[in-house]
């Protein structure tokens, strides 16, 4: 700790002596305070978001220093920097809804505080500034990059640009697109190429894109780019995908195509079925498949011995979720299976109970729910804990 208080200390002198050249003056005031000075100013916002760790963000801090950069940008923007690691920049960020893929990131605002550019500059004087220039154009920024593309734009350089812009400001369905748009200019031959392995890397967000379909299908194709992260690169492109909000929706055949992809880029068997057993069984609900939906949990709970909390997990999910009561006599095995491991806490079983009142009630076995009922309201009150779900659920047995 000693030693990076050290570090940080070193770099925030060096920042200083140098902006003290010429460089960019970044104000340190709140954000808020940023944005109030520029409207005062009548200048746009530069903001750097950058880590005090990060080896790329430090070897900026020449750049950002020249001259030729602190004459433009104080000339034309009020900028301050804000360190990713600090929770008021999250929160920040998180309330403009922005993410942040790599380090640093340069993003250009109207000083009512309107995203208007962003970029992930090369480390050169000439590059950031041109960066600046495009922010102050309202033809080349990127909030004119829809327009672009509706008018026909297909350069591969603008798409990628504009990939960018979507991911970063969370548009998904859009960044989806363009990609697909971007990939679909690429030769076969060309699609593990180095620009293409950072296109990849960076930019898909769908199993679905030929460039991630390339990867997944002929993982060996890029192990020049290192023996690890090609196959991290694309498990996460499969898992994110699966847990998108399109991916809640993929029927069964699609989840087993991201279980299939897992294996295919090294992913061991069980492990890729792990993760994706939930969503199969959601699935399953969706086509109103009980028996299926059954047999897969049951097959996971056979074959993995589960703790006392994971079979009310699975209880729970199909009491809320089941369309129908078939998959009763299943989740009773559960319960008591859990129940007889003589491990659950009293809590644990009062919870373990009212699912099981929930279960035969589903079933129109009242006369066992009421049992299994008063049974989750007698822990709950030896636990000490809220019953008012227990005498609702006693109420709605009567």
């Amino acid at each position: 700790m000693k030693q990076f208080a050290t570090c940080l200390l070193l770099l925030i002198s060096l920042t200083n002596a140098l902006a003290q050249k010429g460089g960019i003056t970044f104000r340190t005031e709140p954000i808020d305070g940023i944005f109030a000075t520029a409207r005062s100013a009548g200048k746009p916002v530069f903001v750097e978001i950058y880590s005090p760790t990060c080896h790329v963000c430090q070897s900026f801090i020449p750049t950002l220093a020249d001259s030729r950069v602190g004459k433009f940008y104080n000339g034309k923007y009020v900028s301050t920097k804000l360190d990713i690691m600090n929770k008021a920049t999250q929160a920040w960020l998180t309330k403009k809804k922005l993410y942040v893929p790599s380090l640093p990131l340069f993003l250009y605002f109207d000083n009512k505080g309107n995203l208007m550019h962003l970029a992930m500059s090369n480390n050169s004087a000439d590059e950031v500034i041109r960066h600046g220039t495009q922010a102050l154009d309202p033809a080349a920024r990127g909030t004119n990059f829809r327009q672009r593309f509706a008018n026909g734009d297909r350069n591969g350089n603008f798409l990628i640009d504009y990939g960018m812009f979507a991911k970063v400001t969370t548009d998904t369905v859009t960044n989806i697109r363009v990609m697909e748009e971007y990939a679909r200019q690429q030769p076969a031959n060309q699609l593990a190429s180095q620009t293409n392995w950072l296109v990849t890397q960076k930019l898909v967000m769908d199993m679905d894109n030929p460039l991630a379909q390339n990867l997944i299908n002929n993982i060996g194709q890029y192990k020049a780019y290192g023996a690890q992260e090609p196959r991290n690169v694309a498990e996460n492109i499969l898992m994110s995908t699966l847990y998108s909000g399109r991916g809640a929706q993929f029927p069964i055949n699609k989840i087993m195509q991201v279980r299939d992809g897992l294996v295919r880029i090294g992913i061991d068997p069980k492990v890729a079925a792990n993760r994706t057993l939930l969503p199969e069984v959601n699935a399953h609900f969706r086509a109103r498949q009980t028996a299926k939906a059954v047999a897969r949990m049951d097959s996971q709970a056979t074959n993995f011995p589960l703790s006392v909390a994971e079979y009310l997990y699975i209880s729970r999910l199909f009491n809320k979720q089941s369309p129908d009561p078939s998959d009763v006599p299943t989740v009773t095995k559960w319960i008591n299976k859990a129940l007889s491991t003589n491990k659950a806490t009293i809590q644990e079983q009062a919870d373990l109970y009212y699912e099981l009142a929930q279960a035969q009630h589903r079933a129109n076995k009242d006369a066992e729910a009421r049992k299994a009922a008063q049974k989750a309201l007698e822990l709950a009150k030896a636990a000490r804990i809220d019953t008012k779900r227990n005498v609702q659920q006693l109420a709605d047995l009567k």
